[in-house]
């Protein structure tokens, strides 16, 4: 059984189905930047510019996450779920609007769910 790097939670998905109505596909990237750089955010497809640096992590409701590999190197034991809370974010990400904000919830990977996880796919 492989166990996936990344999840997403139902409330989580329901914003993502409010985005995509409004702007179509869907991606995500979480790089280690300063201020909101370190939280997940959501853009239009084609509309961010994924560096031959990022990884996909795996794709979640339909959209890519990428992360940037310095950053993964912090994730690369842990298991990330996007969720959504109310609240501004300083980002780019689409959500900020609807006056969201999506997060990342992580937890160290069980011993038996390491060995079965998924690598990352370089880009």
């Amino acid at each position: 059984m492989t166990v996936e790097r990344v999840s997403i939670t139902d409330k989580a998905k329901a914003v993502v189905d409010q985005l995509r109505d409004k702007h179509g596909e869907l991606v995500f990237h979480q790089s280690g930047g300063c201020c909101d750089g370190s939280a997940p955010m959501c853009f239009e497809e084609g509309d961010f510019m994924i560096g031959s640096r990022d990884l996909c992590l795996g794709n979640i409701h339909g959209c890519d996450f990428y992360m940037a590999s310095d950053q993964f190197e912090y994730y690369k034991n842990m298991h990330i779920m996007i969720d959504v809370s109310e609240g501004r974010g300083s980002s780019f990400s689409l959500e900020i609007p609807l006056g969201l904000r999506f997060m990342a919830v992580s937890r160290i990977f069980t011993d038996e769910e390491l060995a079965e996880v998924l690598p990352p796919v370089e880009s």
